[in-house]
């Protein structure tokens, strides 16, 4: 087994990956900015955590990678109107900051680099499949700074360092650090809070999703993987039946939430419309099956939400949406222009608050 470096530890990934690489039996170190630990909805049982490094990626250094074989990159400024928030400053953490710490991997000895990349490159695809070869078509900051990292890392691969990019579907499912700010989960915490699924657009855009624990399946596949398997390789994440128009994920969440209402709106001019093909990664990367789809996604939340008993307020809360953490955090000025940690953020004992 391996020791790893996962940055984006505590994130809607990273809680739902770290249990299943110490299951594993890897060792791990964890990385992560301390930005979303408000957004906690549930706890797991029986999961264990890794020592955390309190750590904008920025910061990272040479005695933070000492001994790592591979390394797991999930943290950047994660998704679109995040990204828009301010795109310069985008493009400095999530473009910039992610080349750094590849180069510094590199530099380190380190032998494997799994990037989490977005299917959200192919933009305005249309109805055609998109397939790894397809050209890339970003429409936010975001998506511009996954083209780019993709570019300036896989130019660094040599005989002694393999990245590997895995362009992930839209994600769903639940995550004991929830996000209520992407569609299927979105909109079933609206089913259950409200019983009321109000869409003010058509639905008609398309857009692939992917259910977490499937990327975190790719992830585990690309670090196990013989190397010229995964060697600079790019990966779309998903499954083929898993391409919906996003009325039709509504349609799926309102079936899993008996009693609930659907409406649909008029076009919103919604740009972002692709469809993709997975055919590559389930052909060619050993291990990995996408087994899971939004049908199940949808009846999972649905326990989850039961379980807890998920009221409209914590629904709405700050911590579950990523752009609405960021903004709090910058009105209260825990954090400075450049979203590094003020000394009210970090508190009088120098720490993260938790």
């Amino acid at each position: 087994m391996s020791k790893l470096l996962v940055t984006g530890v505590d994130g809607y990934i990273g809680s739902v990956l770290t249990p299943m690489l110490l299951a594993d039996g890897h060792e791990v170190v964890g990385v992560d900015s301390g930005f979303y630990r408000e957004g906690w909805l549930y706890t797991a049982g029986g999961a264990t955590w890794p020592l955390t490094h309190v750590l904008d990626i920025r910061h990272l250094g040479p005695e933070h990678l000492e001994g790592v074989d591979a390394v797991v990159h999930l943290a950047e400024l994660s998704n679109d109107p995040l990204g828009q928030l301010r795109p310069g400053l985008t493009h400095r953490i999530n473009h910039g900051g992610s080349v750094h710490l590849a180069g510094l991997a590199k530099a380190c000895g380190v032998e494997r680099f799994v990037y989490t990349s977005s299917c959200s490159v192919y933009g305005a695809g249309g109805d055609h499949l998109r397939t790894e070869e397809s050209e890339t078509d970003p429409q936010t900051a975001y998506a511009e700074c996954k083209v780019l990292v993709e570019r300036d890392v896989s130019a660094m691969a040599d005989d002694d360092f393999s990245p590997t990019f895995l362009r992930n579907a839209t994600a769903y499912g639940p995550s004991p650090r929830m996000r209520f700010d992407i569609v299927l989960n979105n909109l079933s915490g609206h089913a259950w809070t409200t019983g009321v699924i109000n869409m003010t657009s058509d639905g008609s855009p398309w857009r692939p999703i992917v259910h977490v624990g499937d990327i975190c399946d790719a992830i585990r596949a690309a670090i196990t993987a013989p190397r010229e398997a995964v060697h600079g390789q790019v990966f779309n994440v998903g499954r083929n039946d898993a391409n919906h128009r996003v009325r039709e994920i509504a349609e799926i969440v309102a079936e899993a939430f008996p009693g609930c209402r659907l409406s649909i709106g008029s076009s919103d001019g919604d740009s972002r419309s692709y469809r993709v093909s997975f055919d590559k990664i389930t052909e060619t990367l050993p291990g990995f099956v996408a087994t899971r789809d939004a049908q199940l996604g949808a009846a999972q939340l649905r326990a989850v939400f039961e379980r807890i008993g998920l009221d409209q307020d914590r629904f709405e809360w700050r911590g579950f949406t990523r752009l609405k953490s960021i903004e709090h955090l910058i009105s209260t000025g825990q954090v400075d222009d450049e979203l590094f940690w003020t000394a009210i953020g970090l508190g009088v004992d120098g720490a993260v608050p938790v």
